[in-house]
């Protein structure tokens, strides 16, 4: 046999789990064929546990791990979306790129020990501290997460943003906007050379910031620039109640609404967060063939409030997930936030599950509908355990808690509901292992320098 053989006890297949699988690789890392219901050859690898697809992290800024777990204090008012946004600027306007590669590389394997072996990373962080352009390189911060991503092992999927204004009715950024300064063409360009590196782990999209921070004249000249082709394209939208009525207030109309009826939004276009919606709104997106990316653990810290996922789901929007801020770091996480957010808004069991449809378990589904949705955020043609696609996996550790004697139709129902601590055994990208038994060959190194620059950022050093 050429290229990589792998062996599974089980493994997880066209959404069930099937036994004795023969996963074959070519030399790129790349799946070629799967075969259930054989022995293990002499020869092959051997895996130790039943094997997952990974999922695509749809959603990322790098450099807010750092700033996770420092805004959980409230001295007096209110505290939001907004004035915990006030105080992320202060981290975003003293990260240098050492800091940055430091930051991400630790975020990035804690993304692979969370399940995920691909990141999109929505990158606004571009400038220096004064906001002018790095003199040797405008994208020292771009390549800072190349690096990183380099380091850790898992596949980056960078995403420049066009970031013009600081709001609906505002021309011009506020001061501590300086770092994120751009337009069409400056993200076009940085989307190109990108591409163009020749990394076998990057690649890269466009993004937009928002509706509020991209205005009808931005979005449409960085339509023109990408015309036709085959990039995805990223915004968050409809976060927060106040972008909903500041878009009313603006357009006549809401985020999505707008959204729809002015740009033309296609299936590469990906709607992260897409919080506050309306029936029409989700039918209109449905029409355009547009993703949503969901980010739950982030959306509860922030108190953005709860996405309509029956409507998602029941319109066949495709879904993907998002780490966002980083305050969660796996996937296992990311989708019991999404059930349990709507079970206590609901005040029902099971909202995910569709029995009518065959798939009575919420795990399940809400896994399925994820690992459905993971490639086209990450401007991949294909993703999981099929041919064609990257040949990446997760192997479980069935002694970890929460999965110890659970029976096989039932171990992803307890993964997502009643696991805890680390039940991923060992995670693997391109063919290649990244963690073995829960541990990156370079995690302690990379853990020192993270440790390091959290001391430099919290002295002013």
């Amino acid at each position: 046999m050429s290229g990589q053989v792998f062996w599974a006890p089980q493994a997880w297949l066209d959404g069930r789990w099937q036994a004795e699988v023969l996963m074959q690789a070519d030399a790129r890392g790349h799946w070629t064929s799967f075969t259930v219901g054989r022995p293990a050859p002499e020869g092959v690898e051997r895996l130790a546990g039943p094997v997952l697809p990974s999922l695509v992290d749809a959603h990322s800024h790098a450099f807010q791990r750092a700033f996770a777990g420092l805004a959980e204090r409230r001295k007096a008012g209110e505290d939001d979306f907004w004035s915990w946004r006030d105080r992320m600027y202060g981290l975003a306007l003293k990260v240098t790129p050492a800091q940055l590669r430091a930051i991400a590389a630790q975020l990035y394997v804690e993304l692979l020990k969370g399940g995920y072996t691909q990141v999109c990373e929505f990158h606004y962080l571009q400038h220096r501290e004064d906001g002018s352009a790095y003199p040797d390189d405008e994208l020292a911060l771009s390549w800072a997460l190349a690096d990183a991503a380099d380091e850790a092992g898992l596949g980056l999927t960078m995403l420049p943003v066009l970031y013009a204004h600081a709001g609906f009715a505002q021309a011009a950024l506020r001061p501590d906007q300086r770092r994120f300064a751009t337009d069409a063409a400056w993200v076009w360009r940085a989307a190109q050379r990108l591409n163009a590196a020749g990394r076998p782990l990057l690649n890269a999209g466009v993004a937009l910031h928002s509706l509020r921070a991209a205005h009808a004249p931005d979005i449409r000249a960085l339509q023109a620039l990408v015309g036709e082709t085959a990039l995805p394209i990223h915004i968050h939208i409809s976060e927060q109640l106040q972008e909903v009525r500041d878009s009313l207030a603006a357009t006549g109309r809401r985020p999505m609404q707008y959204l729809c009826d002015e740009f033309a939004p296609d299936a590469r276009w990906h709607l992260v967060h897409a919080t506050h919606s309306e029936p029409a709104e989700i039918a209109a997106v449905a029409r355009a063939g547009a993703g949503v990316v969901i980010c739950p653990g982030t959306e509860a810290n922030l108190g953005d409030g709860l996405a309509d996922l029956p409507g998602w789901l029941g319109a066949g929007v495709p879904l993907s997930l998002g780490s966002d801020s980083h305050v969660t770091r796996g996937w296992i996480e990311e989708l019991r936030w999404l059930e349990y957010g709507q079970r206590l808004g609901l005040r029902q069991r099971n909202v995910a599950a569709d029995p009518r449809g065959g798939q009575p378990s919420s795990a399940a589904r809400l896994f399925e509908a994820s690992l459905a949705g993971s490639a086209a955020p990450a401007g991949l043609t294909s993703w999981g355990l099929a041919p064609g696609a990257r040949a990446d996996f997760l192997v479980l550790d069935t002694r970890a808690s929460g999965l110890l004697g659970v029976p096989q139709p039932a171990l992803l129902d307890a993964l997502v509901f009643a696991s805890q601590g680390q039940a991923l055994r060992d995670v693997y990208v391109a063919g290649r292992v990244r963690l073995r038994q829960g541990r990156h060959a370079g995690e302690e190194a990379i853990a020192d320098r993270f440790a390091a620059v959290m001391a430099e950022l919290s002295t002013g050093a």
